[in-house]
């Protein structure tokens, strides 16, 4: 009920809200790229399995706030700097991030033409880079939850709220991504983005999220942009072509003439 009284904690609870959401944007779209190498039939259970384990991993982490605090708890020092688990498993994750969309990217710009298929073989592989990615993305998912409310009630919802949203809209946005070659490359250069930024907050050096995902958002409006303006040409060059000329005209005349081909009985 003091919840429900309460417009601080309502307002609190939508920031947490919209903020899991948008870590979870991130989330889904490595997913999406990473399920991208299996074959179609195993893409969608590759999305499903692999949010499925981060809403997990989410919560285990939740369940174990004391242990999620004490990571920030000194383990060593290099060079000066103080090394706790937390900073740890950021420098890695940010580390495997950078490692990961390079060659992804590279993968992208080269193709075939180095002799890679461009698909994973193994779907245990895919799951287990996911299985990494999703603890990276829950620890700093927690620890933001945790510095902004202080009830685990609300840190819950809204973690349970955003994967369901992530869930629903996964199948989405992996066919949005896959099928315009610029948003993957845009994405990929993201990756790169929130890599690097998790490499700096392991070093103490903490970035403001703004200033991370506010040139993201720039970017996706003028991909968005980009994308409607390259419609319409395409558009404006279709109802310029005559319409016996036009490729889905042919494809139907072709494909009429077969079915008549094979329609017509054998003397």
């Amino acid at each position: 009920m003091e919840f429900l009284a309460s417009p601080e904690l309502w307002i609190a609870f939508a920031t947490l809200l919209l903020l899991e959401i948008v870590l979870g944007i991130d989330n889904v779209v490595f997913i999406s790229i990473l399920a991208g190498r299996l074959p179609e039939h195993q893409q969608a259970r590759a999305r499903t399995i692999g949010l499925s384990l981060a809403l997990i991993t989410r919560l285990l982490l939740l369940a174990s706030l004391s242990w999620v605090i004490g990571l920030t708890a000194p383990l060593f020092t290099v060079v000066g700097q103080e090394i706790s688990g937390r900073d740890l498993i950021l420098l890695l994750g940010g580390a495997f991030l950078l490692g990961k969309a390079t060659y992804e990217i590279h993968e992208h710009l080269e193709g075939s033409d180095h002799g890679r298929s461009g698909k994973v073989s193994s779907f245990g592989a895919v799951i287990v880079q996911i299985l990494i990615l999703d603890v990276v993305f829950s620890l700093d998912s927690v620890i933001t939850a945790v510095g902004m409310v202080d009830q685990l009630y609300l840190m819950v919802a809204a973690v349970i709220i955003a994967m369901v949203i992530m869930l629903a809209s996964a199948g989405a946005i992996s066919a949005f991504v896959n099928k315009h070659p610029t948003v993957k490359m845009l994405a990929l250069s993201f990756l790169l983005l929130i890599g690097g930024s998790l490499i700096a907050e392991g070093l103490d050096h903490h970035i403001p999220k703004g200033y991370v995902y506010g040139p993201i958002a720039f970017s996706v409006f003028v991909e968005v942009l980009n994308l409607r303006a390259s419609a319409r040409r395409k558009r404006k060059q279709q109802a310029a072509t005559p319409v016996h000329l036009r490729p889905t005209y042919v494809k139907q005349r072709t494909e009429r003439t077969e079915s008549e081909t094979t329609a017509t009985p054998t003397p």
